[in-house]
């Protein structure tokens, strides 16, 4: 089973967690069967431990920055460091880091991994617009709870649940270029951003070239992507490409999953990155 998985660090009915659960189909294409969605973060982790057997992406960073973690002493093994900072409240995280952001010049006051650049994403420790040093905080512990093993980095040895980082940006990025397509506004869930959902649904279906793999789709599971504003189902169905991706390359040497053989094993790798 494969998973593609849009994250929120604090669900809610409105604004879920959201999984695409699929699977390969032939050698060029996954295809959506579902879509799953959690209004907690305890369902969520719940669903993920009650499954025998997945390769899931999920859309926030498994680790921080390598200079990050040695300036502020933090264990620097990747599942004590986890641990550590999961034990941390966000008002202390929030002050830690925006120290450690005031005592650098302008235009590197965030430390970054070595991931970002290739992918295109926001730093790890990143606390505001987009808050993923939340969803790290609340995700990867839970992923570890659930049982899963995440390849270069640590949890559960052998583990048929394997979770990998992904980042729907990365896809969308070379399907449609930097338009955007979802807002969480609903006054800027404009005419324009509908026409990029739908070119980017499109380009889905017509297959990445970098990537070599098409999303399959029926016409009503396109509408209901389509249909999406926030973009949420758009962005998980793009992370189970790129699990599908990982997926077919799990013998590849190093980690394994397609991760480069090289990556730090405190910080992690975006898959297809």
């Amino acid at each position: 089973m494969l998973l593609g998985c849009d994250f929120s660090s604090a669900p809610t009915r409105r604004k879920p967690v959201v999984v695409a659960v699929g699977r390969a189909h032939g050698g060029d294409a996954v295809r959506l069967d579902r879509i799953e969605t959690f209004a907690t973060l305890d369902g969520w982790q719940q669903w993920l431990a009650a499954q025998p057997a997945w390769v899931g992406a999920f859309d926030f960073p498994f680790g921080l920055p390598r200079e990050l973690v040695q300036a502020l002493g933090w264990p620097l093994a990747w599942e004590a460091c986890v641990r550590h900072y999961a034990g941390l409240g966000r008002a202390e995280l929030r002050s830690t880091f925006a120290a450690f952001c005031a005592a650098r010049p302008a235009g590197g006051k965030f430390a970054h991994r070595a991931t970002d650049g290739p992918a295109g994403a926001s730093p790890s420790m990143k606390w505001v617009n987009p808050p993923v040093a939340w969803m790290l905080h609340a995700g990867v512990p839970r992923l570890l709870d659930a049982g899963a093993r995440l390849p270069g980095l640590g949890g559960r040895a052998g583990s048929p649940r394997v979770a990998l980082e992904g980042y729907p940006g990365l896809l969308a990025r070379e399907l449609i270029g930097r338009r955007s397509y979802k807002s969480d506004d609903p006054q800027r869930q404009t005419a324009e951003r509908a026409a990029a959902r739908a070119d980017l649904l499109r380009a889905l279906q017509r297959g990445s070239p970098r990537l070599g793999l098409r999303l399959a789709l029926s016409p009503a599971q396109s509408a209901e992507l389509a249909a999406d504003a926030q973009g949420d189902r758009l962005d998980a169905a793009l992370c189970l490409v790129e699990a599908a991706w990982g997926a077919a390359r799990s013998g590849s040497p190093g980690p394994g999953y397609g991760l480069p053989a090289g990556m730090d094993p405190l910080e992690g790798w975006i898959v297809s990155a």
